[in-house]
């Protein structure tokens, strides 16, 4: 399983389109294998859900991220998981324990970045 995480730095970015990258973890049962940082090729509307798609990620985890971003992950048979914070690697491993749900927030307005949670 791939699992993609939208970061700035070792930490979870607060909006999933304008982050610095992705720490993309493969994880095989509970335990992360390998981790490879993704610069993020630019905030263009429906291009992210398909870039990650094509990295091969089954999961997405972010702090914030709008309603459609949301819907294409969903339509790309990507899980989707906002409302989190903290650092990556933590996020992971809670994840794969089954610690991690999302709180299925929704970003609306592109002008409250960073108050997306």
């Amino acid at each position: 399983m791939k699992i993609a995480v939208a970061c700035e730095g070792k930490n979870i970015s607060a909006h999933f389109g304008h982050c610095e990258g992705f720490m993309v973890y493969n994880v095989e049962g509970s335990n992360i294998i390998n981790s490879e940082f993704k610069e993020n090729p630019g905030h263009r509307p429906g291009f992210l859900p398909v870039f990650l798609k094509d990295l091969g990620v089954n999961v997405i985890i972010a702090g914030g991220m709008g309603e459609t971003a949301q819907m294409l992950f969903n339509e790309n048979g990507i899980e989707v998981i906002v409302g989190v914070s903290g650092l990556c690697d933590d996020a992971v491993l809670r994840y794969v324990k089954g610690e991690l749900k999302s709180t299925g927030s929704v970003c609306r307005e592109h002008q409250h970045e960073g108050h997306c949670h």
